[in-house]
Order: C-alpha cells, then structure tokens, then sequence
C-alpha cells in the first residue's frame, strides 16, 4: 500500500482527528441502520490502547453550509455512546477523550475545501486518521485539505476497503466475474465501459440487461428498457470482444402482467413476450448457468441487484447468485467484493451479508472506484505519505 495506517505512527497520548463517516439513516428520530458506526468500532478500540484523546469529524446531511438544527450531530454520541460502550463527548467543550464534533458542512468552508477552515480543523489534533471511504470521492476541507497541514493515515476500515478493491479489480486473482444489475445502462456507463475492460465476465441483471437484450434485437414488452442507448450498448459491447471479456445475459426471465408482490408470473425465453408483460427476474435457466461460471472463478465484484428484489418471489434470481457466491466465498474458493446502490440491501434480503469477503457501505466512492476513477481522499493520503518518505 502507498498511503500510512494507523500501525505507522506512535500515536501514545496524541490527539487524534478522525474523519469518519457518520451520515447515518434516521427514521423517527432513531438510527434505523447502525452499520458506519459498528465499522468504526475498530478504530475507535485501536485508538483507545494507544491512549489517545479521539475528535471525531463528520457531516450529517446536505444543510449547505449553514447551521441548521435539522442537521445537528447532538443526538449522536448517546447513540455512539451504547454501541461502543466507551463515553463519547460532544461539541469543542466536551472533556470526554472521545468527543463527536457538530456537523463539518455547517461550515461553508468544508464543501469549499477552503483552507482557512482545513487549518482550523487542523489545530485541534497532532495526527489526521481518515475512515470515510465513503467520502473518499469528494475533495473537501476534511478529506483533503486536511492532509496537507499535518501527518496523515488511512484507519483501519480505509485500509480493509481500499485494500479489498484493489485485490477484486487492480490487482485480482482470475477469472474475475463482475456482477452488475439495476435499472439503467445511463447511470452506469462508466462503469460498465470500464469493467469489460478489466474482467473476464460481466453478468448483467435488471433493467440494464433488457436494455442490451433489446439492442440484440430481443422483444422486452413493457419491460424497463433504455431504447435510445442501444448505440452504447453496442460500443460497450465491441470493447469487451476486444478485451476477451464474455458479457453474460439472462437466458430465461420472469414476466408478469402485474407489478406487484406475488403476481401471477410465468418463465419465458427471449425470443417471446407478450406486449403487456414486463420482466422483473431472471429464471432459473440463467441462474444455473451463472452458477456455473461461479464455479470456476477467483474473483466476484458486485454492484446492484438482478431483478426487483424488493418484491417477492421476484427477489428469487438475486438470492440464488448472491447464496452462490456467498457458499463458494466461505469454502475459500473465491475473493467476494460487493457494494453500491441496493447492492447492500440486495444482499441482506438474500441472507448472506456477513458471508462476503468484504461488502462496502459506500455508494458513490464505490462507483467511481469501479468507474476507474482516481478519489481525491485516497490520492491525498497516498500524496502525504509520499512527502513524508
């Protein structure tokens, strides 16, 4: 790796400022997903050996660089405070060793990167820790104009994502099958243009799939389909040919007439669907012969899921790949790198979250990452260590 950890420094009774992300979903006031803070644990825990005073920096939100008590962080550190079972301190005046700062994009100078406002940040600690892969693709005050000012590692959830993308996609073990699905070619084509470039098999799901099945000249019915970017299509097409990458599509599919849970539904091929049917899942053909490409692979990276699983029985083709992979991943047969979008929730459904080699809770640093895209927070670290060598 070309970035410090956390192990690089001796951190004994230095004040430590931690980016972390802490944008966490709140429904009725309560934490209804305590995920980003469980994954945090681990430094905080590393931290606390090292005797260190913790500040904890993070966003809530979108407030727009304005306080807004909307947005406040203040009911946090109870919330941190029984998930951690270590007191946790709020605001500038706390006297807790681990104190939780109000929301950064309070402040106009964080969205700005300004570094008036990065040297203020700055002031308060002796060494910056960043454990927000997750913010990792915005150049802001806390994530990049930080590391500039003073010494600066990745934590250890940044080093065990970064450490796992780079192993599924930079430098992974083949034949690496990239699973994508989700409901538009639009929103993905950097993705997807990247990928055939760099993986053996690409298994497309969800609208996305109809969208290619349709520029083959398949009938789709009413089913969710981008028309207008078959010409995508086929230029994402012609530069997997030339990467000896196999773009894998659904044999069969489920139609129905109806969208709605348990609608009456019947398997079809692709040469045949009635106008009004739409399809919503792949059938059991297409999940064998997905399998079966599973079987020999070393790698699986997976972003969206393969058909609406968010109705059942239609979540049917998501659950049987993702169980698939899970079962290969605990044999020890295959690398599994998932994350993005539903992808998280997708995988939940299916049963097998904790049986992924590693699943991120990133979204948009996720996409970019598998974009190919380089992300300012990641380069800022690798930058600082590099001054320091």
């Amino acid at each position: 790796m070309t970035f410090k950890t956390l192990r690089d420094f001796d951190l004994n009774e230095k004040t430590i400022l931690l980016r972390a992300d802490l944008n966490v979903p709140v429904q009725d006031g309560k934490v209804s997903d305590t995920t980003r803070i469980d994954r945090l644990k681990p430094t905080i825990d590393y931290l606390t050996t090292q005797n260190c005073k913790v500040i904890i920096l993070s966003h809530f939100g979108r407030p727009k660089g304005q306080v807004n008590p909307e947005y406040s962080l203040k009911f946090l550190p109870a919330v941190l405070t029984e998930q951690w079972s270590i007191n946790v301190g709020f605001g500038s005046d706390s006297q807790e060793n681990i104190t939780l700062l109000e929301n950064l994009r309070f402040n106009p100078g964080e969205e700005a990167n300004n570094i008036a406002y990065a040297q203020e940040l700055a002031s308060l600690g002796d060494i910056f820790v960043n454990d927000a892969f997750s913010t990792a693709h915005r150049a802001h005050a806390s994530t990049t104009g930080i590391t500039t000012l003073m010494p600066s590692a990745a934590g250890l959830l940044m080093e065990a994502e970064l450490k796992a993308l780079t192993n599924a996609l930079e430098v992974p073990q083949k034949p690496v099958v990239a699973i994508v699905g989700g409901a538009k070619i639009s929103t993905k084509l950097s993705v997807l243009n990247n990928l055939v470039q760099k993986v053996d098999y690409l298994v497309l799901g969800g609208g996305m799939a109809n969208t290619f099945l349709f520029a083959m000249g398949k009938p789709v019915g009413k089913s969710l389909c981008e028309k207008d970017m078959v010409d995508e299509v086929k230029s994402i097409a012609a530069k997997a040919k030339a990467a000896n990458c196999e773009i894998i599509l659904p044999t069969d599919r489920v139609a129905v007439r109806e969208f709605k849970e348990n609608a009456p539904h019947e398997i079809i091929g692709l040469d045949h669907i009635e106008d009004d049917q739409e399809t919503i899942d792949i059938g059991p053909q297409s999940i064998k012969d997905i399998s079966a490409i599973l079987d020999d692979a070393k790698t699986v990276l997976w972003n969206g899921p393969m058909g609406v699983f968010e109705m059942k029985p239609f979540d049917n083709g998501t659950n049987k790949v993702a169980q698939k992979v899970a079962a290969l991943t605990k044999k020890g047969k295959l690398l599994s790198v998932a994350g993005g979008g539903d992808t998280v929730s997708a995988l939940d459904n299916a049963g097998i979250i904790d049986d992924f080699s590693y699943i991120s809770t990133a979204g948009g640093a996720f996409l970019e990452w598998i974009e190919g895209k380089d992300l300012p927070g990641v380069v800022a670290l690798k930058e600082q260590a590099s001054k320091a060598a």
